[in-house]
């Protein structure tokens, strides 16, 4: 049986192609489902059912937190919950899909996950901090290009210097930084840098993730959230520092201090947490679960910056990828009847 890592993805991947996803692909998951609308409905919030069923996809309403999140970690535990001839030795996430990680691996139920990323994500869309802006620093090879990475890096840490400014890594994703901060630390950025097609892009409906800046929102967190939904994990758990948390081995305060405190306001490192995947568990499959496709790039980076099986750029992994695939997106039709 192949050994996979599985890797839940984040915020910004429930698109318009992933509109009815959840019902067409989960026939069988309706009672899970109806577990999580109905925390929804108790609050008044709008339900899963409504937002995937509906006729069109909207930006303002589909992209929300509160509803982003919730339908993001809908899809995430229903694939992960659908895996098949597969030995799962670790999971990880990008972002927000740690929430997801800790259902998945058991450190949370079902039920509890979605109190979880339900309770964040509204929390996050009530404050709406700050907000986030992609930049990539490798080429269309993905060579490691790291003296780029560390330029912007410098830029960055520059204007979070200047007067009024905040800027910083919000998460390390591959070949992307992900920066976060106030609107005059984001322009800032953004007139400084040239523009390389859509880049640098500004993420609609997002805040200043992981950092400072949510310090109010996780203080909010962990008041709503108590000790006693957090247990020890089936499998073991990669968090956004690269650490491990193993079964029967790991202090639930801590997780959830690190869940509710350093996660929410501190950098992602989600390229760190790959690599650890990689070199820790020597998986034969890294498993993306959906919604959407847009974290195989990331994740193939990452494996690239960590030498991985030798792997300099995209032809190495496209070589490795066509022998024997290594990576899988549930969110492709064409991969995911390899691992359902």
């Amino acid at each position: 049986m192949r050994r996979a890592v599985v890797i839940c993805p984040g915020r910004g991947t429930y698109t318009k192609t992933e509109l009815g996803s959840l019902a067409r692909l989960h026939p069988d998951k309706a009672a899970l489902f109806a577990g999580f609308d109905r925390q929804r409905a108790a609050l008044g919030q709008e339900t899963l059912a409504a937002l995937d069923m509906a006729a069109s996809y909207s930006v303002a309403r589909h992209t929300r937190g509160d509803n982003a999140s919730a339908l993001i970690y809908a899809a995430t535990l229903a694939d992960f919950q659908s895996l098949r001839d597969v030995q799962v030795v670790a999971v990880t996430g990008n972002s927000m899909g740690w929430y997801s990680a800790l259902a998945c691996g058991g450190a949370l139920t079902a039920d509890d996950g979605f109190r979880v990323v339900n309770t964040m994500g509204t929390l996050m869309q009530q404050a709406l901090i700050g907000g986030q802006v992609v930049q990539p620093f490798m080429g269309d090879d993905w060579a490691p290009t790291v003296s780029r990475r560390d330029a912007l890096l410098a830029l960055v840490a520059d204007i979070g210097k200047r007067p009024g400014r905040v800027l910083g890594l919000s998460i390390n994703l591959g070949g992307m930084l992900v920066l976060a901060g106030n609107a005059e630390g984001l322009a800032d950025f953004e007139a400084a840098v040239p523009p390389e097609g859509r880049f640098p892009m500004r993420l609609a409906n997002h805040a200043a993730f992981h950092t400072a800046l949510q310090a109010p929102v996780a203080e909010k967190g962990r008041a709503a959230l108590p000790p006693a939904l957090f247990r020890q994990p089936d499998l073991p758990l990669i968090d956004g520092r690269g650490a491990i948390w193993w079964p029967h081995a790991s202090d639930t305060h801590a997780l959830r201090d690190y869940t509710l405190g350093h996660q929410v306001t501190e950098p992602y490192d989600f390229t760190r947490a790959i690599i650890v995947a990689a070199r820790d568990f020597a998986p034969d499959l890294f498993i993306v679960t959906g919604p959407g496709t847009t974290l195989g790039g990331a994740v193939a980076q990452s494996l690239i910056l960590g030498q991985w099986r030798g792997m300099q750029g995209k032809a190495d992994f496209q070589t490795v990828q066509a022998a024997q695939p290594i990576l899988v997106a549930m969110g492709r039709d064409d991969q995911r009847g390899l691992v359902t």
